[in-house]
């Protein structure tokens, strides 16, 4: 998560949805450098959060599918437990007041 927390890794993160991407691609759609651009797909990377393969001379960059799945199973639990807790104070509060 940490990885993310970024504004321009999650913008590049996101760009990543709609397929494999180059370095050069990203580069050409943020305000950012080349260089910038490829030091921020390092640390996803780093983080596993994104893959890469090359093509010819180019590296493709993907987003990870079992890294996003357990981002998802993270805060499915994370909100599973939030609602729980809600749940069981209103519920604590409605045998209170009566």
């Amino acid at each position: 998560m940490a990885a993310l927390a970024d504004p321009t890794r999650r913008a590049i993160f996101e760009r990543l949805r709609e397929g494999p991407r180059a370095v050069g691609e990203l580069a050409r759609e943020l305000p950012v450098s080349r260089p910038a651009v490829s030091q921020h797909l390092r640390v996803l990377k780093e983080a596993g959060l994104v893959s890469e393969r090359r093509n010819g001379t180019r590296r493709l960059y993907r987003i990870e599918p079992d890294a996003v799945a357990e981002l998802r199973a993270y805060f499915d639990d994370f909100w599973s437990r939030a609602l729980e807790a809600f749940k069981a104070a209103a519920e604590s509060e409605e045998r209170s007041s009566e």
